[in-house]
């Protein structure tokens, strides 16, 4: 455990992390062209080269007999308990689909919104240090509640050429039938441009290492993104009355995560002493009070923040920074990855600042709609030619005049 003195200290250990040089900028792009001239056949190559799996190119998609036969191996009890966390994703979701507003003015000028799903989404999951099969229906289940058509599922394959059995069956479960044996940043240019054997998405989303998430923040643009993702991160916000085998145990959580960091922020010197003592993993910065740790936490702005006081839930007004935020010793970080309902795509690296958790929203264009009456074009018509003749904007103003003359 390392004590940190102050926060600007902390701050500045947090942003070398953060801008540490990336020197595999290029060795990306390289990939990406080459996915966009030679398409599957690039594809087939970099299987080979970085999985050390050789496939053919009708092995780039993976069976729909694959997938059923993947879902029929299952263990009753494993499937009961993916369906009962797909559940609780989906009644989170539902609750957030937002509803056509529609305002109408006596004049009959009429405004209203539209909300219009994507048609098609890609999801990166990823099976390198370990498969990520929490993070299947994390992110699919927002994708089908918003009401997109097409959602397609990449993902490295295992030297057997197969993808990890059980990111099939959830995919079984949750219908996706379109899903890809390939993986790192190929797989996020193949979703981009689109080979013969894969159609482009309009958006990817999804976890993934370095070459992902570098493939990803090159290809905004070409395709829409959910975020570029960092390693998994927890702040956790302890008063001196907090259980030390909780923040024990959820620090070293983080450490399953590649890279996965962990921050205590804490009122308590006996805390820290002991945690020295038992020579945890992370960081850790001592506070006069909570108030002061809520300051800091906002400057944080981490992926995950647990609040171990007595009383949580007074002190969440003074959070404004945060991907999401468990209150209580009672709900653990582990509960929000898995079961808890809200996706665990989620800002981090300080990006909580400006960044929203992942949302229906993510995945519905909204359109808005404007029509006018004679009448209603008339009573703006003044207004409008005041504005656009500050611009010289003069055909502006000749386009609403004609009308009125008409």
């Amino acid at each position: 455990m390392r004590v940190v003195r102050n926060l600007d200290s902390l701050e500045k250990i947090l942003q070398k992390k953060r801008l540490r040089k990336n020197k595999i900028h290029d060795k990306v792009s390289k990939i990406i062209k080459n996915v966009s001239e030679n398409g599957d056949n690039a594809l087939v190559e970099y299987t080979k080269k970085f999985d050390k799996v050789k496939i053919s190119l009708k092995e780039l998609r993976i069976s729909e007999t694959e997938i059923s036969a993947a879902f029929n191996e299952l263990d009753s009890s494993i499937i009961s308990a993916f369906k009962i966390a797909i559940d609780n994703v989906t009644k989170f979701y539902r609750q957030q689909i937002p509803k056509a507003t529609r305002i109408k003015e006596a004049n009959g000028k009429t405004l209203a919104i539209r909300y219009v799903p994507l048609e098609r989404v890609g999801v990166y999951v990823p099976a390198g240090t370990a498969p990520l099969v929490s993070s299947v229906y994390m992110a699919v289940i927002p994708i089908l509640v918003a009401g997109v058509k097409e959602v397609v599922l990449a993902s490295p394959p295992c030297g057997n050429k197969d993808i990890n059995p059980f990111i099939l069956a959830i995919a079984s479960l949750l219908k996706i039938k379109e899903i890809y044996r390939v993986g790192g940043s190929q797989a996020i240019a193949a979703l981009a441009y689109g080979t013969k054997t894969i159609k482009r998405v309009d958006k990817i989303v999804g976890p993934g290492n370095e070459f992902v998430t570098e493939a990803k923040r090159q290809l905004f643009g070409e395709v829409d993104i959910d975020m570029l993702a960092g390693p998994s991160e927890i702040v956790i916000l302890a008063s001196k009355d907090a259980n030390l085998d909780y923040i024990i145990s959820d620090l070293e959580s983080q450490i399953e995560h590649h890279n996965g960091s962990g921050i205590l922020v804490t009122t308590s010197r006996k805390i820290i002493r002991e945690l020295r003592e038992k020579k945890v993993t992370g960081l850790v910065l001592r506070v006069r009070n909570l108030d002061e740790g809520c300051r800091v936490v906002n400057r944080i702005a981490p992926e995950h923040l647990e609040i171990l006081t007595k009383e949580p839930a007074a002190l969440l007004s003074k959070i404004r920074n945060a991907g999401a935020i468990f209150l209580g010793e009672n709900t653990p970080v582990a509960l929000g990855d898995y079961t808890a309902g809200p996706s665990h795509v989620l800002p981090t690296g300080g990006s909580a600042r400006f960044f929203s958790c992942l949302s229906v929203k993510d995945f519905l264009k909204e359109v808005h709609v404007i029509s006018y009456t004679k009448r209603a074009l008339q009573e703006e018509a003044q207004v409008l030619e005041k504005i656009a003749s500050l611009e010289g904007m003069t055909k502006h103003i000749e386009s609403v005049k004609k009308r009125l003359a008409g």
